[in-house]
């Protein structure tokens, strides 16, 4: 008896010798550069679609999302039924590459987790961060990743608010520029290319004045402005200073832990700061799940959960991250392995309904991306399955809650929880204003466009 699959014998997709010569794998088609996801589960809550449909996407971008997609020659075709087909999930703040990992490959873990869009916050990013994670872009990334730059480091130059807002809208000179801030141009031309601005009281206590300056030069800038939550005094220290202006509040369960005080009156005084119209704010996925985090991370209070789980509920806190990787050098309080797992896990326990727990990774990300970067590229481009998005998508089986297939800008990422080597330059550069596909720093001691 031959051996079948979803779509047919084996032979006609396998390598072989016939009659002495080689048959190469599709050799009898030429390739369409469409691929097709059959008879899946979507769940595209941007778009209101939860139902059980096909996705067709040709070369990066999404093309079709309907009740039956007819595949045509060249056409590559998954049989993806019973499986979920989500957008791709989006980190906003996970660690990749810029905590010296000597033991772990976050970016690769990541994507074979699901994870299609990642936003790094490091540990305290000094200027030429752009251009070090950048140049692996330019080598070849599974996942489109971007950055925040270290706040202290960025106020430790002498550039005046009214040159660093400049700067960060690239219309800042390079005589002004060279004299302030460096005097290395490629540091200078790739500071513009990051999504936002952070604060960690874990790694340096800025003063009040370093603090109103960063505030001032996000808000009138267009990026993020983040700060690490675990202190509660130190969070509505800057919620004060805020002034209405935006604030966004990472990894709020980490306030939980009871590391500063009593756990559920810091998770409480956290839910508290982001029902203020100016302030957002995330919380870990690991600290959502019934285990109550990763003992190499940090665990949660149960009481401080169940008030997470209500803030989610309620519609207080809308968006999830993962903070991980919590088997490298330095480690995160969670991790990217719990992503797919807690957004199930929240489902079962009747604290979200399917669409709104999977937009706590797409769409929900991307609109308040777009609305504190003034930049509606996010909700186009990202987190939803649309004609015209970005074909990031995540496929998840619900029974064994891992990602079947990851794509990223339309390539085979992962493959049930391992990263697939031939997607290694699938990933793009994330900044405020769009993704780069490349941003050039990796290819300055090679090459050079010609452009006379």
């Amino acid at each position: 008896m031959a051996y079948e699959t979803g779509f047919g014998a084996v032979p006609e997709n396998l390598g072989a010798i016939r009659q002495g010569r080689l048959h190469h794998p599709g050799d009898h088609v030429e390739p369409s550069g469409r691929t097709i996801l059959k008879g899946g589960k979507v769940i595209d809550p941007a778009n209101g679609v939860e139902d059980e449909l096909d996705v067709a996407f040709r070369e990066s971008r999404i093309e079709e999302v309907a009740g039956e997609v007819r595949p045509g020659p060249g056409d590559r075709v998954y049989d993806v039924r019973g499986l979920q087909v989500w957008p791709g999930l989006i980190d906003m703040h996970l660690h990749l590459g810029d905590l010296f990992e000597a033991s772990s490959s976050p970016i690769f873990e990541s994507v074979a987790d699901g994870v299609t869009v990642a936003l790094s916050p490091g540990a305290g990013n000094s200027f030429m961060s752009p251009a070090l994670l950048g140049a692996e872009v330019d080598r070849g990334v599974p996942l489109d990743m971007g950055l925040y730059l270290g706040g202290p480091n960025v106020m430790g130059s002498r550039l005046s608010v009214d040159e660093l807002v400049p700067l960060f809208q690239g219309d800042l000179s390079e005589e002004v520029a060279s004299e302030k801030m460096t005097r290395n141009p490629v540091a200078y031309a790739t500071a513009p290319l990051t999504v936002g601005l952070k604060d960690h009281m874990g790694h340096f206590i800025a003063d009040d004045e370093t603090l109103d300056s960063l505030f001032e030069v996000a808000s009138r800038a267009g990026l993020v402005f983040m700060s690490h939550a675990q202190d509660p005094e130190h969070g509505e220290r800057l919620v004060e200073l805020s002034n209405g202006r935006p604030l966004h509040l990472t990894h709020c369960t980490a306030a939980g832990s009871g590391s500063h005080g009593d756990a559920r009156e810091g998770m409480q005084r956290f839910i508290e700061m982001m029902k203020q119209d100016h302030i957002s704010g995330d919380l870990m996925t690991a600290h959502l799940r019934p285990g109550l985090g990763n003992r190499e991370g940090i665990l949660i209070d149960a009481g401080a959960q169940q008030l997470a789980h209500e803030a989610l509920a309620d519609g207080t806190v809308e968006v999830l991250i993962s903070d991980g990787q919590c088997d490298a050098t330095m480690k995160g309080f969670g991790d990217t392995r719990d992503n797919v797992p807690a957004l199930l896990e929240l489902v079962e326990q009747g604290v979200l309904s399917s669409s709104r727990s999977v937009a706590t990774m797409t769409s929900n990300v991307t609109r308040l991306l777009a609305d504190l970067t003034h930049q509606e590229w996010w909700t186009k481009e990202l987190g939803h399955l649309g004609n015209g998005a970005r074909a990031n998508i995540t496929v998840v089986d619900p029974f064994d809650k891992m990602p079947t297939f990851v794509f990223v800008n339309g390539s085979m990422a992962a493959m049930e929880g391992r990263p697939i080597r031939e997607a290694s330059g699938a990933g793009g550069w994330v900044t405020k204003f769009g993704i780069l596909e490349r941003t050039g720093v990796g290819d300055l001691s090679a090459f050079r466009y010609e452009t006379g």
